[in-house]
């Protein structure tokens, strides 16, 4: 009778811990995932990259809270790999001792710009990205607060007629989405495309120009240089190694923005 009384308590304080899991939203800090496959992830999962961190978390498909581990995204099953979220949020963790992460996994493989509009589909996944990403976002909050996004993508616009227009459409997703999800200043990262895929198609180099210029034009925004950094084999998407590094230069910038507010 005694040892079931201990195995009660036991169990008691157990559920009373989780429980308790997010009941500070304040310290459960949240950041979106979005863009194309390269922020969605195409590098080989290793042993490493299922090794959970016990202080960051993802968003699953079903809008549930889990340890985080690769791979993040959904988009494509059967496909998607190793992309820069994992390392992104332990990276985080790192510099926020005190506090949790929480990754919202939003990024659809070969979704052009076009499609990260209200009621824009993209039919590759079915999906539709910005309405997607909002409504997951607005799931996130309930739980937490959101610190920031992450942003991959321009592949799929690196075409004379889809380039020229770049600039006027990512500082209108940029400005959607800081106003549909409440935060006029919402720290937002973006990255270069990867040298290798620039080398190949020359109207990449005009989507890495206005990427770059993005944080002379937006406020609260940064870009991440992806200089060594290599692909998998397809001249297209980074492999396992440069995922994760690309991961960590996200953090490095987005810390350095959350500290400027």
């Amino acid at each position: 009778m005694r040892n079931l009384c201990v195995l009660i308590v036991t169990f008691a304080l157990l559920n009373a811990g989780c429980s308790q899991q997010y009941s500070n939203r304040r310290d459960f800090h949240l950041y979106l995932l979005a863009g194309q496959s390269n922020m969605a992830g195409r590098g080989k999962v290793q042993e490493r990259d299922m090794q959970t961190h016990p202080r960051v978390y993802v968003l699953n498909q079903g809008n549930e809270w889990e340890l985080a581990k690769d791979p993040l995204h959904f988009d494509k099953p059967g496909i998607v790999g190793v992309g820069p979220g994992l390392a992104f949020g332990k990276a985080v963790a790192g510099y926020k001792k005190r506090v949790r992460i929480g990754l919202i996994p939003c990024a659809a493989g070969g979704s052009p710009i076009s499609s990260w509009t209200k009621g824009g589909y993209h039919d590759q996944t079915k999906s539709h990205p910005y309405d997607d990403a909002v409504r997951r976002a607005g799931a996130a909050t309930q739980n937490g607060v959101l610190k920031g996004i992450i942003w991959h993508q321009g592949e799929s616009d690196s075409k004379p007629e889809r380039a020229q227009m770049y600039q006027a459409k990512l500082e209108e997703l940029i400005a959607n989405f800081r106003r549909d999800l409440g935060d006029e200043k919402l720290p937002f990262v973006v990255a270069r495309l990867g040298d290798f895929y620039v080398a190949r198609n020359p109207h990449a180099e005009s989507i890495n120009r206005i990427l770059e210029n993005i944080p002379g034009v937006v406020e609260n925004s940064a870009c991440v240089d992806v200089s060594g950094l290599t692909h998998k084999g397809d001249v297209l998407h980074f492999d396992t190694r440069s995922s994760r590094e690309l991961g960590r230069r996200y953090a490095e910038l987005m810390i350095k923005l959350e500290r400027r507010e």
